[in-house]
């Protein structure tokens, strides 16, 4: 399964002699898009050689990985189960109602129970009470993820320079930079508020996969917008500016801010001349609707 890329024209790239492609991991699959299937691929690939019938993630109440699990489930023949942090919410937001209706039944932690989710022995009772699941982190990201997401840099039909994708958990980023084994430039966005814990948390998801480790890559940690799921007027407009310019639907939490973020970097003249630079949509459309109903902000 490919992902088109799609180049934009713009008067600041011409200004800056920089060619932007945006590759379309949204278009991969209408609920299991961008970063969560390739995270996805070879974890359900590994479920059934295993034999097993139920899939057991974490996640937020607006979680992209909630909703792609449960479509792959769906999909997929598995039984689903989120467990959910915080307390229940009804009526059920967009993405839990659209979990459920591909038969997820989900479960809620308080914050105390979530920050446990990790523990062995909080695991194993995890594991018991629901039938021995094959379990899933919070984000989809393991060693099997960051295989999937090798892949988004094999099917890449135009030469480039820098290749640039927005980082939540580390995961789509250890894969590209893994899948590039030390060509071109990788820069990463994070959403989230200080960079550094993410610095160390992809290069040991790196060594986890292959043993390795990469000096090509960077974090941009400038355009997080106050935190995950932050947003700030200016990015609004960015994303609105930018989808009627260029026909392609942003989010505010992910690509959106990897795509301001671009943007200034070009306009103070970051890449130099000449620069092909490669811009990874990685989905996450679910979340607008949410977006919108939690914030009254239309994206």
């Amino acid at each position: 399964m490919e992902a088109p890329l799609q180049r934009i024209q713009d008067t600041l790239l011409q200004e800056h002699s920089v060619t932007l492609w945006i590759k379309r991991e949204d278009l991969l699959h209408p609920h299991i898009s961008g970063n969560k299937w390739r995270k996805l691929k070879y974890n359900l690939q590994e479920a059934k050689h295993l034999q097993k019938d139920t899939l057991l993630t974490f996640g937020g109440a607006y979680s992209n990985h909630i909703a792609a699990t449960a479509a792959a489930g769906k999909e997929f023949g598995f039984k689903t189960v989120g467990l959910i942090r915080g307390e229940e919410h009804l009526p059920l937001n967009p993405t839990l109602h659209f979990a459920t209706s591909c038969g997820m039944e989900l479960r809620y932690l308080n914050r105390e129970q979530y920050r446990h989710k990790q523990d062995p022995a909080f695991s194993k009772r995890l594991s018991a009470q629901f039938g021995e699941p094959y379990m899933l982190p919070e984000g989809g990201t393991n060693s099997l993820a960051v295989k999937g997401c090798t892949e988004i840099v094999t099917d890449v039909a135009v030469d480039y320079d820098y290749i640039c994708c927005a980082s939540g958990t580390g995961g789509t980023l250890a894969g590209i930079v893994a899948g590039l084994d030390g060509e071109k430039q990788v820069l990463g966005f994070p959403a989230l508020k200080g960079g550094a814990f993410l610095q160390e948390e992809t290069a040991q998801l790196i060594i986890s996969y292959n043993g390795k480790q990469y000096n090509n890559w960077q974090l941009i940690t400038d355009y997080h917008f106050g935190g995950y799921a932050k947003v700030k007027p200016e990015l609004l407009e960015f994303m609105q500016q930018f989808q009627k310019q260029h026909g392609i639907p942003l989010e505010p939490v992910y690509t959106g801010k990897m795509l301001f973020g671009l943007y200034d970097l070009i306009r103070r003249g970051y890449f130099p001349p000449n620069s092909n630079v490669i811009a990874v949509h990685t989905g996450g459309l679910q979340g607008n609707a949410g977006f919108k109903e939690r914030l009254g902000v239309e994206v």
